[in-house]
Order: C-alpha cells, then sequence, then structure tokens
C-alpha cells in the first residue's frame, strides 16, 4: 500500500509532467475497452493506433531480456522512468501481479503515463471506479489516453455530458482513439460535428475511422443524388445495388394499337430475385490481388457495363438508337465529388485489411465500370471472410461468362449464411431444371433472413402450376414487405377472378415503390372505365420509368389534344423500347412533315427523317402497322425493291395492308397471278380496296360471277368510295350476265 499515494496530494504537487515514461498499454487498454462496449471496434479487431506520444518519446519497442534487466535493476533501485517502463511491459506481458508495484511506485512519484496504465490494470481486475480515479489524474495531468480511457468509461456508465468532455479533451490532444470515440459518440446523437473527428481520426490513420467516415459520405451522395433526381420518381425500399437482377416484364396489350392493356405487368415474376450487395483502387495496397488470380482472369478483358461509360454516365437523347427513356443526357453518379472522397477512404481502409471497406470500395469501382479493379477489392474481402464480397464477386464472373466460377463463389457466400448469394444459386438451378436444389436454396436463403427466398419459392411453384403453394410464398414474403411479392400475388388473384382481393395488394404494392403494381392498378381502373384514376396510376408508373405506362399516358393525352405532352411521354415508351411508341410518335413527327414535292432535276436523295427512323425503328420490332408505312415511304423514294420487303413482311405477319400493297407492286412488275394470291389474303381479311381489284382482274378475264362475288364483298367492306366504284361494277357485270 506504500505506492498508493494520495491522489489529491499527488495533484497539487505538479509533478505529473514526466514526458519520460513510457504508455506501452495504451493499446491494451483500447482493446480492453472495445471488448467491453463494443465501441470502435472493426469488423477484424480494433484498430490499435492510439499511442500517448505527448507521455512517450522512448518508442514502443520489443524489449530484450537484457533491456528488461536493466530496467528493473534501474527500478528497483527507486528509478521513476524505468518503474513505469517495466510495469507497462509486464502489463501488455499479462503479468498484472508483477506490473502493479512497479506502476504504483511510479504512479506516486508523479509519471502519468503510470497513472494511465495503472488505470487499464485496476480496469482488468474489475476495479472500474478505481481505475477511473487514477485515468482522472492523468487525464488533467494531460495524458490524451488516459483522457480516452476516461471518456469511454463515463460512456459506459451512460453519462454522455461527462463522456464528450474527457472525449473531446483526448480527441483535441491529436488522439486518434479520443477523436473515433468522440465521433461515435456524436454519431449516436446525430450530431453533425460526428463527421469532423471522424476524419481527424482517418488522418491518423485509424481504419475503423476511415471506414465510417467513407460511409457517411456515400450517404450524403446518395441523399444527394436523390435530391436531384427526376421530380415523381417512385422511391423503392433501399437504394439501388449494382448487379440488382432486371424485372422480367410480360405487358399484353389489347389490339397492335395499344389503345388499352388486357394484360398486367407481372413484373420479376418470371425471373427470381437475387441483388448484388452495393455495401461495399488501383490494388496496390496491402491485401490487394494480382492480376493473375485465377478468379479474376475473366474479367481482364471486360470493359465497363453496356450503356456505361468510363465516368459513370449513361447517355440518352431520345432519337433512335440511343438508349434509355429519352430524357437529355443525365449524369448516373450524383454527387460524384462526394463519392470520389469516399473511395479514397475505403481505399485507405481495405489497405490496412478492412474487410467491408473493401467490398464497399468494389461496388464504387464496379457502378464506375472498372470491373477488373473491383473485382480484386471485392477478392481480397472474400478471401477475408466478407460473404457479400464473395457474392458480389460472383455476379461479376457470371456477368464475364464464367459461370461455374461464379458458382463457387455464390456457394461460399451461400455456407457462410448470405440469402443473397443463396437465392442466386437457387435461380442458377432453377434456369437448369433443377427444381429440388433450387427450392432447397430459396429455403436457404428464407432462413437467412432473405425475404426473396420466399418470393423465388412462389415463382418457382407458380412455374411448376403450383398455385396454391406459390400464393401461400408470395403471401408470405408480401407480409413482410416484398413489394414484387405483393403485385405477384394480386396477380395470381386477378387471374384467380378476385379483381377486389387483388387491388389492395396491387395498391399496397405500389405505395412502397413497385412500378409494375402501379401500372397494373391503373389497368384495373381502365378496365372499370374509370380512365382519370387510371391515368393517375400511368402517370405515376411512368414518372418512374415503366415503358408501357409512358405509352398509356401519351395515348391520353393525344386524345385531349395535349401533342407536346404526348411526344415527351411517347418519346420515354419509344426509347424504352416500345413499338408502339415509336410508331405513334412517328405519326406525330410525320403529320408535321410539309408534303412533299416534286424531286427536282438532279437533287440529290434527302436523308431519312426523323419520323422515319422511328417508323423503321417500330418495323424492325416487328409492328406491322409502321412496316407498311415504311414500305410506303421507301416507293415514294423509289425503292420498290425495300418497299417489297417490307409489305412482304407486313404480309406474311397478317397485315391486310401490306398484303394489298404488296399485291400493286407484283402487279406493275407484271406478277398478277402472285398479286392476285395477295389481294384475296388482304380480302379475306377484310381490305374492300383488294376485293375491287380481285373483282376487276376477274371481269377482265371473263368470269363475271367472279366478278360479282368480290364487287358484293367490297361493297359490304367500304370505305364509301370502294363500295361506291364496287356497286357501279356489279351492276355492269349483272348487265353483261343478262344480255
Amino acid at each position: 500500500m506504500e505506492f498508493m499515494g494520495d491522489r489529491a496530494t499527488l495533484l497539487e504537487t505538479g509533478r505529473f509532467v514526466q514526458p519520460h515514461a513510457g504508455n506501452v498499454a495504451d493499446a491494451i487498454d483500447a482493446a480492453v475497452r472495445a471488448d467491453h462496449t463494443g465501441q470502435g471496434r472493426s469488423d477484424t479487431g480494433h484498430d490499435n493506433a492510439g499511442h500517448d506520444n505527448t507521455d512517450d518519446d522512448s518508442a514502443d519497442t520489443v524489449e530484450t531480456a537484457g533491456a528488461e534487466a536493466r530496467h528493473r535493476s534501474a527500478a528497483d533501485a527507486g528509478d521513476t522512468a524505468a518503474m513505469s517502463v517495466l510495469g507497462a511491459l509486464l502489463l501488455r506481458r499479462g503479468d498484472l501481479d508483477g506490473a502493479e508495484p512497479y506502476l504504483r511506485g511510479a504512479t506516486a512519484d508523479g509519471d502519468r503515463a503510470a497513472a494511465n496504465n495503472l488505470g487499464v490494470l485496476l480496469h482488468q481486475r474489475g476495479y472500474a471506479d478505481e481505475a477511473a480515479g487514477w485515468w482522472r489524474i492523468a487525464a488533467v495531468a494531460g495524458s490524451a489516453a488516459a483522457a480516452h480511457a476516461l471518456g469511454r468509461h463515463f460512456r459506459e456508465r451512460g453519462d454522455e455530458p461527462a463522456a464528450e468532455y474527457w472525449l473531446r479533451q483526448s480527441a483535441e490532444q491529436g488522439h486518434a482513439l479520443g477523436a473515433y470515440a468522440l465521433a461515435d459518440l456524436l454519431e449516436h446523437r446525430s450530431d453533425v460535428g460526428a463527421e469532423r473527428w471522424l476524419r481527424t481520426a482517418a488522418e491518423q490513420g485509424h481504419r475503423e475511422a476511415a471506414y465510417r467516415l467513407a460511409r457517411a459520405l456515400e450517404r450524403r451522395a446518395a441523399e444527394e443524388c436523390r435530391t436531384t433526381d427526376g421530380v415523381g420518381r417512385l422511391v423503392g425500399t433501399g437504394p439501388v445495388e449494382p448487379g440488382t437482377a432486371r424485372d422480367a416484364v410480360r405487358r399484353p396489350r389489347r389490339g397492335e394499337d395499344g389503345a388499352r392493356p388486357a394484360g398486367v405487368s407481372k413484373g420479376g415474376a418470371g425471373r427470381p430475385e437475387a441483388r448484388r450487395d452495393e455495401s461495399a483502387a488501383a490494388a496496390t495496397g496491402p491485401g490487394a490481388v494480382g492480376p493473375t488470380d485465377p478468379a479474376l482472369r475473366v474479367l481482364a478483358d471486360v470493359g465497363p457495363a453496356a450503356g456505361e461509360h468510363p465516368a459513370g454516365r449513361r447517355v440518352r437523347d431520345g432519337r433512335p438508337g440511343a438508349s434509355g427513356s429519352g430524357a437529355q443526357e443525365r449524369p448516373v453518379d450524383q454527387g460524384g465529388a462526394l463519392l470520389d472522397e469516399a473511395a479514397q477512404w475505403y481505399r485507405q481502409a481495405a489497405a490496412r485489411g478492412h474487410r467491408r471497406a473493401a467490398l464497399h470500395l468494389g461496388a464504387i469501382l464496379e457502378r464506375r465500370g472498372r470491373l477488373k479493379e473491383a473485382g480484386r477489392w471485392y477478392l481480397t474481402a472474400a478471401k477475408d471472410g466478407e460473404a457479400r464480397a464473395a457474392c458480389a464477386l460472383a455476379f461479376l464472373l457470371r456477368d464475364a461468362g464464367d459461370e461455374e466460377s461464379a458458382a463457387v463463389w455464390w456457394l461460399r457466400a451461400a455456407q457462410e449464411g448470405d440469402g443473397n448469394a443463396a437465392n442466386a444459386l437457387g435461380a442458377l438451378h432453377a434456369a437448369r431444371g433443377e427444381s429440388q436444389t433450387a427450392e432447397r436454396w430459396y429455403r436457404a436463403a428464407m432462413d437467412a433472413g432473405d425475404v426473396n427466398g420466399a418470393y423465388n419459392l412462389g415463382l418457382l411453384c407458380a412455374a411448376q402450376d403450383r398455385t396454391a403453394q406459390a400464393e401461400q410464398w408470395y403471401r408470405r414474403a408480401a407480409y413482410a414487405g416484398h413489394r414484387e411479392a405483393a403485385n405477384a400475388l394480386a396477380v395470381l388473384l386477378l387471374q384467380a377472378g378476385d379483381p377486389v382481393g387483388a387491388e389492395p395488394w396491387f395498391s399496397k404494392a405500389a405505395e412502397a415503390g413497385s412500378v409494375d403494381a402501379a401500372f397494373n392498378l391503373g389497368i384495373l381502373h381502365a378496365g372499370r372505365d374509370d380512365d382519370r384514376t387510371a391515368l393517375t396510376w400511368y402517370e405515376r408508373a411512368a414518372a418512374a420509368g415503366h415503358t408501357e405506362a409512358a405509352l398509356q399516358v401519351g395515348i391520353a393525352l393525344l386524345r385531349d389534344g395535349d401533342e407536346q405532352g404526348a411526344e415527351r411521354h411517347l418519346r420515354c415508351a419509344a426509347g424504352g423500347g416500345s413499338a408502339e411508341a415509336a410508331f405513334r410518335l412517328a405519326s406525330v413527327l410525320d403529320a408535321r412533315r410539309p408534303p412533299p414535292g416534286p424531286p427536282a432535276l438532279g437533287e440529290p436523295v434527302a436523308e431519312k427523317s426523323e419520323c422515319e427512323e422511328w417508323y423503321e425503328r417500330a418495323a424492325e420490332q416487328g409492328h406491322r402497322r409502321a412496316q407498311v408505312r415504311v414500305g410506303m415511304l421507301a416507293a415514294a423514294r423509289g425503292d420498290m425493291a425495300d418497299a417489297a420487303r417490307w409489305y412482304r413482311e407486313a404480309a406474311e405477319a397478317g397485315s391486310r395492308s401490306g398484303a394489298f400493297n404488296l399485291g400493286l407492286l407484283l402487279a406493275r412488275e407484271g406478277s398478277e397471278r402472285e398479286a392476285s394470291l395477295w389481294w384475296t389474303r388482304a380480302a379475306r381479311a377484310g381490305h374492300g380496296r383488294a376485293a375491287l381489284r380481285l373483282a376487276l382482274l376477274a371481269a377482265r378475264r371473263g368470269e363475271l360471277a367472279e366478278g360479282q362475288r368480290w364487287c358484293a364483298r367490297a361493297v359490304e367492306l367500304g370505305p364509301a368510295e370502294v363500295a361506291e366504284r364496287a356497286a357501279r361494277l356489279r351492276e355492269a357485270l349483272l348487265q353483261e350476265l343478262t344480255a
């Protein structure tokens, strides 16, 4: 007890000013406290970077046996510095009994590092309050490490004001662990000052601080992206994740003109849902994987994702051949400067072995099209045991065409409890027709807490016509908040003849952000002739990028005379791949063109207009009316071969106008017999002009009865001009027969 001393007296003497005693045990202090509180821990352990350099000008090095003997000899002779260093060495070794007398002796002589380390020793023995007393003494004397330990002590006790005071003292002295602990406390209270102290700790090499600072910057970038995104865009359940499986949407329409859809959009009801995690530079830091790693060779020649520029921008201009919805070029990566800074901090943390930082860094690089580099960091994290990184790496390999390697990494991730990877394995086996194995993995995903597992089980059962079981799994996922499951459940109920039961689920899915459900609600209300409500839902789905919904809005606006608004929505739908929208957009543009005059001698052939480009785009997608129109434009240019090709495609697809026009071309070329075959097909499909042509052919051949029959058909089909001519011809043929 002779080394205890009187703490008040020690403070009054002013003896706690010696900067020589080594604070080797501060790292032990940090690790012990991390075990007690869980604060300041990374996924692989605490970042022990916080030495109290104000208390230790001698290095914290491993002492040799001879050096320890010299310290012991000097300590036994009463040397304060030697007692402090020897006590710290013994404390680090775990010899608490041996360390305590030396630390108490040095503390009694006024060594503040010894006071701090004595607090560590007492804390390890369970005397937290007594430890806090010695930490207070060292902290008041200027020990940043002791102030950090004291702040952590008060936080454990729930005294946040006292904790903040001491942690701020530590942080302001440049102590990395103190800055990190202060940031953690402020972040817990949603204080905007947290980021400043995270940055301070990160700049001193604290890897968990670097990781959390990067997370904060990435969240701000995402928020900036949301606030600058298009008005009216539906908000989903979370951020868009790289590699998210796109929904296979079936949207049937009533009739070729798409005036009113006859079916519902199933959304993801054709493809299992498995997503890549977006939780997570050049691979030059520690732990980076070389380019010859077998798992990455397949990525060596893979460039940016389709439609992506290396800088992370997607071009949309609304012209034929351009991707997207017809909007002007818009940056995909809003908040780019913040994301760049986040990537730098992720890189710093990942280079120091932080596996989640490597995961997030990989995700940012993947989103920017730097797939090989992303794969390296995913692989680094995956080898360190990060299941989500293994899953993300598998998606990269799958997209690069190496499905077998992808399956290996999915299996590894799934066995470590990653539900997303289990879903991906289920989808892989389902695509191979191995439904039992697929079902087992979907159940594993569900057991791992991934609600997509239940949804995918519903898809699997629906594909096997096990409707009752599909409904059961859809309900389970829908009740858990899965919006596409709610949409799929509503589709099942609607198909079963229960629109009343379907509507609430469509509404729930739409309110949760399901674009397909919003579109389906539009169909539901349109079927009830409630066009106003239907248009509201169509507009909501169209604002979120739904192609068919944009088409329906465009049609409604055309009907109401709003040509400019209609054109805007038709461009979005046409840019999204709707053939009907491309045809209607071309028709709008075509109606604005002045009638072409006779070509001047020697005048160069005019380039194709924008409306003709849209007609061709629709025609290439199999739109029959567009094919006929493209043929007519080609014929007007004198390109009869091209015109015949388009007319024939339309005719063979069942277009009566295509068949009639093809017959006209053939007749002009002298192939009257083949022309009559196409006119016959057109007349039987209800084309009045084709019936009149057949009547004239029969009259010229002297087949008066046949001619009369086709005249009667032409009179029946019309239009009025054709019916009038057919009636006169029929009268003439009748007179000829009775003559």
